[in-house]
């Protein structure tokens, strides 16, 4: 088994919370293995580019709470072509990396099996507030941003109760409504439009506000994921068909900031230990993910494979808290 001396370690993709807690991590358990750790700045870019900086106990040691991610992260179009991989072999070669741990998400990964093809060990780690990646129950970031948005919509909710107002709010989510779900449920809200569903919007908005309206309530909350469409459309269309004007509130990036959670300090932290675990082991060439709250490998081409389903049952219980009924039940 090949003894490691050094590895690397980035952040590639959208940033996530918890992307800091997993590099002190990989960090500090590369050290505590007698294994120099290097991080590389920006990314895949950064490995190309040779952008790099030495990694100690200390200077990971105030980073659990920060969001962000202290080694910045970019997409690299240079990455996806022959030449520009090659060069980030040159660059392992050149500071002697034995291997490299890549935090993010798919994209993270099709450049990571990448290298892996050109003899570079590669682990990956799930980080991204989509919780979009197929091959784990988890990713990294999900729980803060979910938190984050609660705590704004929340803040709104006071505000729309007071005037009996309609309140539209577009979170994030281009492809996934993982986080537009579990968000809608968290706030109680009126109804939740996601990607996965093709949207009727007689039967997903205006009969959920008119069902709302007859239960009693004054005020409405309709959630939803940019992937699924225009917040400020979507308020165009409610105050055709209903006669109310809604407010609009577009999150955005506000979801991504601030310090992580608990669960993905935590989470972050197993990840870490487990790809460094993952190398010096001589596995390598794998995903580190969560199933049933362990810890599980899978090698980086099946894991790419893998999709992750939205719960549509989860509609069910959030048309029971606000009617009482599962009328129009999500099949």
């Amino acid at each position: 088994m090949k003894k490691f001396k050094r590895i690397g370690v980035l952040t590639s993709g959208g940033d996530a919370p918890g992307m800091n807690a997993a590099v002190r991590a990989v960090t500090r358990a590369a050290l505590a293995n007698g294994i120099e750790c290097i991080g590389i700045r920006r990314g895949w870019q950064g490995l190309i580019n040779s952008d790099f900086v030495p990694l100690t106990r200390e200077s990971v040691g105030h980073i659990l709470s920060r969001g962000g991610t202290i080694l910045f992260t970019a997409r690299s179009d240079d990455f996806m072509n022959e030449k520009g991989r090659q060069r980030a072999v040159n660059t392992c070669k050149m500071l002697g990396l034995d291997g490299i741990v890549a935090i993010g998400g798919d994209g993270t990964f099709c450049g990571a099996l990448e290298l892996s093809r050109l003899g570079v060990p590669v682990v990956g780690i799930p980080a991204t507030i989509d919780n979009d990646v197929g091959c784990t129950n988890y990713t990294i970031g999900f729980d803060t941003a979910c938190n984050t948005a609660i705590e704004c919509i929340d803040r709104l909710r006071d505000t729309m109760q007071s005037h009996e107002r309609c309140s539209v709010v577009e979170v994030m989510g281009r492809n996934a409504g993982f986080l537009a779900l579990y968000v809608g449920i968290s706030v109680g809200a009126t109804a939740v439009l996601v990607p996965e569903h093709e949207m009727d919007f007689q039967r997903d908005v205006v009969e959920r506000i008119q069902g709302s309206r007859l239960a009693g309530n004054t005020h409405f909350m309709i959630v939803v994921a940019e992937g699924a469409g225009s917040a400020v459309e979507l308020g165009k269309k409610i105050k055709e068909a209903v006669g109310m004007e809604p407010r609009v509130t577009v999150l955005g990036h506000i979801q991504r900031g601030g310090s992580p959670t608990a669960r993905d300090r935590e989470t972050a932290t197993r990840m870490g230990y487990y790809a460094v675990k993952s190398l010096v082991e001589g596995r390598g060439n794998c995903i580190i993910g969560t199933k049933e709250g362990g810890i599980v490998e899978i090698p980086i081409e099946e894991a790419l494979m893998m999709k992750k389903h939205l719960q549509m049952d989860r509609y069910e219980i959030m048309e029971a808290m606000q009617f009482g009924s599962t009328i129009n039940k999500v099949n």
